[in-house]
């Protein structure tokens, strides 16, 4: 698959979000687990529905503890239990909380799908942390089991050769008295001095 460059512009985020498909819509109502849940759970995260009992955690209502009893996808946006507010005309409606601000307290698990992510989930973290307990073996150790395991093959020395001198024929006697002549060395030639002649006026 050909890799995918992270978006920077805000315009393209925000058209990502708002026209995103419903596999990945679920994964934005992701939601922090309580502490007392990651222990019990071995998960940190995981997607809100509707049945779990949830605490706010920022906003105006801070503190308020209830259960999800609608999870709207389209407007990203959670409806819990007892958080409402009155309108002008006196009719009640709902409070919308965005997942992000709420940490769930407890999990519903009538889902059966929903307790298999959680073993993968656990299962996949589990063996994050056998990795990082164990520490990985020093490159110097493996180089020194590496050298161990090969045996050292010296090589065997290369005889030089003695290259005999043949005697030199009349041709090349020949052409070496040639190449002497050819490579004499040359003697410096003295440039004379120019004399000045005195250019006398008048006669004799």
């Amino acid at each position: 698959m050909q890799a995918t460059k992270p978006v920077t512009k805000p315009t393209k985020q925000r058209k990502m979000l708002y026209q995103a498909p419903d596999h990945i819509r679920y994964k934005h109502f992701a939601a922090p687990l309580s502490p007392e849940l990651r222990a019990s759970q071995g998960v940190k995260t995981l997607p809100v529905r509707s049945g779990d009992s949830v605490r706010i955690m920022r906003g105006d209502r801070k503190g308020f503890e209830g259960k999800i009893t609608r999870v709207d996808r389209r407007k990203y946006r959670v409806y819990v239990e007892g958080l409402t507010r009155e309108k002008v005309d006196g009719t009640t409606i709902f409070v919308p909380v965005h997942p992000s601000k709420v940490m769930i307290t407890r999990l519903s698990l009538d889902d059966k799908w929903r307790k298999k992510i959680l073993e993968r989930k656990k299962a996949a973290r589990l063996k994050v942390e056998e990795v990082v307990e164990k520490p990985p073996k020093k490159a110097v150790e493996i180089k020194e089991e590496a050298v161990e395991e090969k045996p050292s093959e010296k090589k065997p020395k290369r005889r030089k050769r003695k290259v005999t001198k043949k005697p030199p024929t009349e041709k090349a006697k020949e052409k070496g008295e040639e190449i002497k002549e050819k490579t004499k060395p040359r003697t410096k030639k003295t440039k004379a001095k120019n004399k000045t002649v005195k250019e006398t006026k008048g006669g004799t």
